[in-house]
C-alpha cells in the first residue's frame, strides 16, 4: 500500500528517496527530485536517450534551468505567458543547473512545463521543480488511475482517494512538445495545444 496524504507525498519527493505520482492536466505523472532522475529511468525501464521533463509550479522556477540570449529569454517568456499553465512542453537550451541524469545522452537541452492543474501546482509549489514523465512502463500506454499506477509501480507514492479531486480538466492527450531551434519552434510532438507563434 503506497497511498499517502499529500503532505507525505510532498515529503517523499523532497527527500529524494521516492518516486511520486500525481494527476496533471494531461496524463498522470511520475515524478522525482531532479538529481534523483535515475529512479524514474529504472522504474520505467526507460532508455537513456528519452529525457525527462522538468515540471514546476511557475515559469520563474524553471528559468534558472535554461540559458539563452536576452532576446531568446524574452521570447520564451512571452510563449510561457501565453500557454502556461498548460499542456505545452518547451525544449530549451539547458543551463548547468540541470542534473546530468535528466538527459544523459544530450546534456544541451531540457524540456520544461507548468501544468494547468491545481493539485499538481499545489504539490510543485512545495517540492520545487521535479523531473517528470508519464506513469507507464516505457513503450506502454500511460496509466490513468491510481489503481493502475499502483499495480505497475508498487514502490511509487500515490495519493489517497480523499486527496484526489475530480480531474475535470485532465486530457488523455499528452502535452505538445516544441523545441527551440535557435530561430523558430520545431514541433516534436503534437498534443493538446496548438502552438501559434
Amino acid at each position: 500500500m503506497t497511498q499517502v496524504s499529500i503532505d507525505s507525498l510532498i515529503q517523499g519527493a523532497i527527500s529524494g528517496d521516492y518516486i511520486v505520482s500525481f494527476p496533471t492536466d494531461t496524463v498522470p505523472a511520475l515524478a522525482a527530485r531532479p538529481d534523483r532522475a535515475e529512479l524514474i529511468f529504472a522504474a520505467k525501464r526507460r532508455r537513456q536517450d528519452k529525457p525527462l521533463i522538468l515540471m514546476a509550479a511557475s515559469p520563474q522556477a524553471l528559468w534558472p534551468y535554461v540559458q539563452g540570449s536576452p532576446a531568446e529569454l524574452t521570447l520564451w517568456q512571452q510563449v510561457a505567458q501565453s500557454y502556461w499553465p498548460g499542456a505545452l512542453t518547451l525544449v530549451l537550451p539547458a543551463s548547468p543547473l540541470v542534473p546530468p541524469a535528466m538527459n544523459a545522452i544530450d546534456r544541451t537541452t531540457i524540456g520544461v512545463r507548468v501544468p494547468n492543474f491545481p493539485l499538481a501546482l499545489k504539490i510543485l509549489e512545495q517540492t520545487g521543480p521535479l523531473a517528470t514523465t508519464s506513469a507507464n512502463l516505457s513503450g506502454q500506454a500511460p496509466r490513468s488511475s491510481v489503481a493502475e499506477i499502483e499495480a505497475q509501480f508498487p514502490e511509487v507514492l500515490t495519493l489517497v482517494a480523499a486527496e484526489l479531486t475530480t480531474a475535470t480538466t485532465a486530457s488523455s492527450l499528452p502535452s505538445t512538445v516544441a523545441k527551440w531551434t535557435g530561430g523558430d519552434w520545431e514541433i516534436l510532438r503534437q498534443g493538446a495545444i496548438e502552438l501559434k507563434c
